[in-house]
Parts: C-alpha cells; sequence; structure tokens
C-alpha cells in the first residue's frame, strides 16, 4: 500500500503518540462556492493536532461537508474527542499500525479520521526530518497543473469568472453544472465564449438522470467542445446508470461521489463504469484509504484526480504531498486556497500562473496554526 518506493525505514519506525488536541476555526470565502448540491460562503472546520513523544507535531483538518459525508463540525468534534482520539491517544506502533488503529476505531466519520490521520502523518514526516511526499515515495520539487473551479451560477457570473481565471494564468477549469440541460448549455456556451483557450472539466455533482446525462454529453461532443472529462453526472449509487453513460459517450467520465474506498474502486471498475475516479481524503479517511484506491487504478490502468471538497489549507496541502508522490494520480482539483479570504497557515503549497508545487519544510511544510488563528467562536 505504497505511493512510491516508500522508504521502508521511516515506514518501519515505531511512533508513540504522547498527545492529540483539536481546536475549531471558521474562514469566509471571497465569494459563495455554489454546486448542485450545497451553497457555500464560509467554511466551518477543526483542526486535529498530533503530538509525538519527540515533541513532533502535526496537523491535519476536517471541514464541514454536511452534504456529502453527513459530518459537521460538532460531529467531528465528537469523533476526535471519543473514539479517535482514544484510539490514538498513549498508541505504540509504526505509522502503518497506528493509521490502522485510527481506521477501525469507528464507522463512518471519514473526515474526521482524515483529520486525525493526516495529523499523524504530519507529525511523523516532521520527526522524520523530511517533506511528507519524499516519505510517500514521491519528490518535494514536482509539479502539477492545477485547474480552477467556476461555481454554479448564472451564465454571465461564470463567464466573468471563468474570464479572471484564465487571466490569472489558469490553463483548466472545473465547470459546475445542476439539474436543467437548457441551462447548463446556456452556462457552458458562456463561460467558452468568455475563455476559449481553457480546457474544461465538467462537474455536474450527481445533478443528471442517466438519460439526460447521455443525451447533454453527447451534445457537447457534437459541438466539438474543449471537454477533458465529466464528472460524476448520475447519482452516486447509481452504478448501472454511470455505466451506461460511460458506455454511450465518448468523452471521460469520472466518479467521484460512487468511490469512497477501494472497495468502490473495484466494483466501478468491474463495471466498467467509469473511465477516471477522484480520490478526496475526506471521503477516503485519510492518506492511507486514497492510497488503497490509487493502487486499485493503477492496477486497473486508470488515471485519477486527487480532488477536495471545500476545504482548508492543511487538508489541501496533505492531498497535494500525496498527489505529487503516487504515479496514477495525473490530474488535481486543489483550488479551494483560492477561495479562502483566510491565507492561514501560512506555507505549505505554492501556486503560480496555475502550476501547484510545494513550498519545501519537513512534513507538511505548513506552519503550526494556532487555536485562536481563523477562530470565530474559539474551541466550542
Amino acid at each position: 500500500m505504497t505511493a512510491g518506493p516508500m522508504e521502508q525505514g521511516a515506514e518501519q519506525a515505531v511512533l508513540e503518540v504522547a498527545a492529540v488536541r483539536r481546536h475549531r476555526h471558521r474562514a469566509p470565502l471571497r465569494h459563495p462556492f455554489v454546486t448542485a448540491a450545497r451553497r457555500t460562503e464560509a467554511v466551518e472546520y477543526v483542526v486535529a493536532e498530533v503530538e509525538l513523544d519527540d515533541g513532533a507535531v502535526g496537523q491535519g483538518s476536517a471541514a464541514e461537508t454536511v452534504a456529502v459525508t453527513g459530518e459537521d463540525a460538532a460531529s467531528i468534534l465528537a469523533a476526535l474527542d471519543g473514539p479517535l482520539g482514544a484510539a490514538l491517544r498513549g498508541a505504540r506502533g509504526t505509522i502503518g499500525e497506528l493509521s490502522a488503529r485510527i481506521a477501525a476505531a469507528m464507522p463512518g466519520a471519514t473526515s474526521a479520521k482524515a483529520a486525525l490521520e493526516v495529523a499523524l502523518h504530519d507529525a511523523w514526516a516532521r520527526a522524520a526530518g523530511r517533506p511528507l511526499v519524499e516519505l510517500l515515495g514521491g519528490s518535494a520539487v514536482a509539479t502539477m497543473r492545477n485547474d480552477m473551479t467556476v461555481s454554479l451560477e448564472e451564465p454571465a457570473t461564470m463567464a466573468e469568472r471563468s474570464r479572471e481565471a484564465v487571466a490569472a494564468g489558469h490553463e483548466i477549469l472545473k465547470i459546475k453544472l445542476g439539474h436543467d440541460i437548457a441551462e447548463d448549455r446556456e452556462r457552458l456556451a458562456a463561460v467558452v465564449e468568455a475563455a476559449p483557450s481553457a480546457r474544461l472539466r465538467l462537474d455536474a455533482n450527481q445533478g443528471w438522470l442517466p438519460d439526460q446525462a447521455v443525451e447533454i454529453i453527447t451534445g457537447f461532443e457534437a459541438d466539438a467542445l474543449p471537454v477533458e472529462l465529466v464528472e460524476q453526472p448520475v447519482a452516486a449509487g447509481d452504478v448501472e446508470g454511470l455505466a451506461r453513460v460511460t458506455a454511450a459517450t465518448s468523452l471521460p467520465i469520472m466518479a467521484d461521489e460512487a468511490v469512497w474506498s477501494a472497495v468502490d474502486a473495484h466494483r466501478l471498475l468491474e463495471a466498467r463504469a467509469c473511465d477516471l475516479l477522484n480520490i478526496k481524503l475526506a471521503k477516503t479517511g485519510g492518506l492511507r484509504g486514497a492510497i488503497e484506491v490509487a493502487e486499485a487504478a493503477r492496477r486497473a490502468g486508470i488515471d485519477c484526480m486527487l480532488g477536495a471538497m471545500m476545504e482548508p489549507r492543511i487538508s489541501i496541502t496533505a492531498a497535494a504531498h500525496l498527489a505529487l508522490a503516487h504515479p496514477a494520480i495525473t490530474m488535481i482539483d486543489l483550488d479551494p486556497p483560492a477561495w479562502f479570504a483566510s491565507a492561514l497557515p501560512r506555507g505549505g503549497i505554492v501556486q503560480e500562473r496555475g502550476v501547484l508545487r510545494l513550498s519545501g519544510g519537513p512534513g507538511l511544510g505548513l506552519e503550526l496554526l494556532r487555536p485562536d488563528e481563523d477562530a470565530e467562536g474559539g474551541d466550542r
């Protein structure tokens, strides 16, 4: 279960967890983020903190994503204060053994698990004095071209957001679409007119029925629009419908909400239900689960995107370290830091004209976020 040739010495080192802490935060967005499933104007999130017996401290984070994972800040705090914290506090073992303790501590709670597991990995890499990407088998100087999301709004607004993104150097736009075919065609036409040079990734967020999806996607194909892929066009549970869309269209179809684990990945791939997989740490419960999905994709010979929901910089930086380490991950959708009004914590990642790279430094390369930063109401 490795992202690359993971260093065996680091993988086998025995860690001892001295403390597990958490604090709650809230960060407003620069402008609303709208999908077919939800509208977000500010992000409530929780930071998990793991301290090892040698004093190394790592952090991970989990955002409220009730519409996707069913978790809000209160449930994330309860999971960290309860079964997840109890599973890790005072425990000894290798990074793999401690990660397994988190995964087995309780059902569900994938965002909370991801926060704690990322914090553990950050502390592990800080203790080793190495960037996490290197311990995962990748290079700290690797780069990858990121996309910029254009959220679901009126066509004129989406056109303006697209112009702004291209002017800032983005070559790839991720376009959120919705439930109405006619309106979606208007939205896409406005984006293409405003940003004719951009490559487009379309995300319906489960917004279409299978027959609708085939109709609209084949229409895009007939119009020769610059579309790279279509993400989760139908309901997550409709594997048969997703397979029908994949078989009936030539554009690559990506599964997102339908894939949470390696078991899901195998089911989708065996059903030939998709051409690509979107991996998100908040769905897989952290890095180890994400690596299992990526390995399933690698063995099947298909590519993955490392994506995110509207999550804070800590979560996005962890995803970037994995994306730059695993060979099956050839695309990223890691633009949320550009949406946040706050740039905290500092470090971790740098994005210049659409190209993402790591800032360097041990662990995630981030400064530790204090409980009083990005905080409205503090540690509730």
